[in-house]
């Protein structure tokens, strides 16, 4: 039985860290690959299983992404197309019903955009499709010139537009900065801790930002483990992985995005997350 792990041709030997996923899944005795998403001369339907990784391209090729999950046998995809289709794009984050989350906004034109700054003050603004950081500006003047241009937020990105989100500045982000936890098959396994630097709102590393392995706090456990409940009820399934970034808002720890498609494991710094991805991996085989 093969596993196709998808990444994309930025990434060819697959994510950071990635040494410690291949020997966990060799010791397993798992017969893998890591390939680009959209590589045509791999035969992705004799795949037992396909698991998306790194394709960190999709964002910008959504639709041609979106029809290649589509397009595979959805019993041998981890978490499935529907997922990734409802997980691409923000709008998602107003549609988590009861779940604690960062205040969200649609906000595409002027108006919206001058609502959103009215009501947070300090708004972050960023498209409705992107990762990594990408296109993000923060705003207190719906004038701002910016709020109409497509934006190239970093030099090795595309130029990021179309419609957008608003959500407020989470000034917390600055000093106890966002929380990653990772949950796999219903169950806790790791936390990581983010911090920007400077002026910076985005703890990304190509911005400057730090990751750092933390001990599971149960309190942002709880609130990770409730997020998973709902995608469970949402989608009549148990996913099988989300990771679940939170920041801390007001008096409590919310949602600030799920990562449901291809978030990273931090194998660099924490390659024994390599170990129960590939029990994953093996169970659904």
């Amino acid at each position: 039985m093969t596993v196709l792990l998808a990444t994309c041709t930025d990434w060819p030997d697959g994510e950071p860290g990635f040494e410690a996923l291949n020997t966990a899944l060799k010791a397993r005795g798992i017969d893998f690959a890591w390939a680009s998403w959209d590589d045509d001369s791999v035969d992705w339907a004799a795949a037992s299983l396909v698991a998306v990784r790194a394709t960190w391209d999709y964002a910008v090729r959504a639709e041609e992404f979106l029809a290649r999950a589509r397009s595979l046998d959805q019993s041998r995809l981890l978490n499935g197309a529907d997922v990734f289709e409802w997980n691409h794009d923000k709008l998602y984050l107003t549609d988590l019903g009861r779940l604690p989350v960062v205040p969200t906004r649609l906000a595409s034109a002027s108006a919206e955009f001058g609502a959103a700054i009215t009501e947070f003050g300090t708004a972050v603004v960023k498209p409705r499709v992107s990762a990594g950081g990408a296109g993000l500006i923060v705003v207190t003047d719906p004038l701002d010139s910016r709020l109409g241009q497509t934006l190239r937020s970093h030099p090795t990105y595309p130029p990021v537009g179309g419609p957008r989100i608003a959500q407020p500045l989470v000034e917390s982000i600055r000093t106890r900065g966002e929380v990653s936890v990772f949950v796999l098959a219903g169950r806790v396994i790791s936390q990581v801790d983010k911090l920007p630097v400077g002026d910076e709102v985005r703890v990304h590393e190509q911005f400057g930002g730090g990751s750092s392995v933390a001990t599971i706090d149960p309190a942002i456990a709880a609130v990770a483990l409730s997020a998973n409940d709902w995608l469970t009820q949402r989608f009549g399934r148990e996913l099988d992985y989300v990771r679940v970034d939170l920041l801390s808002y007001g008096d409590a720890w919310v949602v600030s995005e799920l990562e449901a498609i291809e978030p990273g494991l931090y194998l660099d710094i924490l390659p024994a997350n390599a170990e129960p991805f590939a029990d994953l991996i093996a169970s659904r085989l």
